[in-house]
């Protein structure tokens, strides 16, 4: 998946730094794929979605992570990033299923606004080399590559908001921003 629509919803920069996708990712919602900026409601994200890793050698392992930037409300996050899933030891060549879940998954509710939903890919160093942070709120998928030597190598985004809501994500650039 491009990092140009990363970059166009501002996930580059609100969650990740620039980076240059090296491993297939392919995110299913119940039979359907998700591309970036798939609009789903909570009701339709209340399981899991299936999620295959490309990679070729086997020896090389993935954490995924799933976050909410815009949590509790798109304009203040101060939960940012409230961590929905995370799954590690994801062998190259399988889907997430084959990993430790170590964060279960928690189907987005959002309250307010329309909430950018970041699934973020990151190569380990090896296996059983990653671990489960103490809380869903405040993490950051920075602080957590860092501390575990994490490259990301790819992500992907949907949009989410309460079932009531309407419209789509408009953005609003500055005259500094690209």
């Amino acid at each position: 998946m491009s990092s140009d629509s990363l970059a166009l919803a501002r996930v580059i920069p609100d969650v990740l730094d620039q980076f240059r996708p090296s491993v297939s990712l392919r995110i299913m919602n119940s039979s359907r794929l998700m591309v970036n900026g798939t609009e789903l409601r909570p009701s339709a994200a209340v399981n899991r979605p299936r999620v295959e890793i490309g990679g070729d050698d086997l020896r090389n392992f993935f954490t995924l992570v799933l976050v909410d930037p815009d949590a509790p409300n798109p304009s203040n996050p101060t939960l940012r990033e409230y961590l929905h899933w995370m799954v590690t030891d994801i062998p190259a060549t399988t889907a997430a299923s084959f990993g430790q879940e170590l964060v279960f998954y928690e189907g987005p509710e959002p309250r307010s606004g329309i909430h950018r939903m970041v699934f973020v890919l990151f190569h380990q160093l090896g296996r059983g080399t990653v671990y489960a942070p103490e809380m869903r709120h405040n993490f950051s998928c920075r602080t957590f590559a860092g501390q575990y030597h994490l490259n990301v190598v790819a992500a992907a985004y949907f949009n989410c908001q309460r079932e009531s809501g309407s419209g789509g994500r408009r953005f609003r650039f500055s005259h500094g921003d690209n």
